[in-house]
């Protein structure tokens, strides 16, 4: 809920940031006097720019409820898996190399799967296995998966726009006093705020960009960091990626493509036709 409270104080902050009993602070303007951009344009009654911020932190919270509750892939039953194995001929199992002959019994101690399918990873947190993990994200109380991973995209995207425009407005707010302490007195929150935006934006920008930067190149936050572990990816190359198809095909199928992929067939380079 961190996202939420965060994301409507901007809004409170960025609209409201002046009280209404202006005060006095020995002539100079105190913080409860300071007119943001957004706050003037609301009391000039242009409110397209206004409306739009709203809409903007709606959406925003919006997705995070989405991204949330979102099923991201959980793997319920072996019934419904072992059909996305059928793609898989026993021919093909045979081209695994010996060291990972694991793949062909990629089972789940945890949750007592016979088939687990490939790019599935069990959540300790969940207590479920996930398709195509990513990540278990405590932010969200939720894991990252081949579900809500694009929506979780989204929903930085957006966080970034509000994180930034609220930076922006809040910039617009200060105050200039030639004299320090009252500078200071004066725009004392305002400066704590800027502060704590900017530290946010750099934060989610910088998630923003690992997760695009892994969906460029097909893969995910686990294996990228534990390819050396994973039975299907360990015995690849440093550089070597089965799941690579290129950059623009790679973002064309996590952003476009709906469905569930038989990562089997992509693996073997049999193509990835959607169930």
């Amino acid at each position: 809920m961190i996202q939420v409270n965060l994301s409507l104080y901007i809004h409170r902050l960025c609209l409201y940031n002046r009280s209404h009993t202006p005060g006095s602070c020995g002539g100079v303007k105190c913080v409860s006097d300071v007119f943001t951009e957004l706050r003037k344009q609301e009391e000039t009654g242009q409110l397209v720019q206004p409306v739009l911020f709203v809409l903007l932190v709606l959406l925003s919270v919006l997705l995070y409820f989405a991204v949330s509750l979102m099923d991201p892939g959980f793997i319920l039953s072996d019934d419904t898996d072992l059909q996305f194995m059928l793609g898989v001929t026993e021919e093909q199992q045979d081209m695994i190399p010996p060291a990972t002959k694991s793949l062909r019994q990629r089972r789940c101690g945890h949750c007592l799967l016979q088939q687990q399918p490939m790019r599935s990873k069990h959540c300790q947190t969940c207590q479920h296995c996930v398709r195509r993990y990513d990540h278990h994200c405590p932010w969200i109380e939720n894991c990252v998966g081949e579900r809500n991973h694009r929506w979780f995209v989204f929903y930085l995207a957006f966080q970034l726009l509000v994180l930034l425009w609220g930076l922006r407005i809040a910039w617009t707010g200060f105050t200039y006093v030639p004299i320090w302490h009252q500078w200071l007195r004066t725009n004392g929150v305002l400066t704590a705020v800027t502060m704590l935006l900017a530290l946010l934006s750099l934060i989610v920008l910088l998630l923003l960009g690992s997760h695009l930067y892994l969906v460029s190149l097909n893969t995910t936050t686990w294996e990228f960091m534990s390819r050396h572990r994973i039975s299907y990816l360990k015995h690849c190359g440093a550089d070597e990626n089965p799941f690579d198809r290129g950059t623009f095909q790679n973002l064309w199928g996590f952003f476009c493509i709906w469905g569930t992929v038989v990562w089997e067939q992509v693996y073997f380079k049999e193509g990835s036709d959607q169930v």
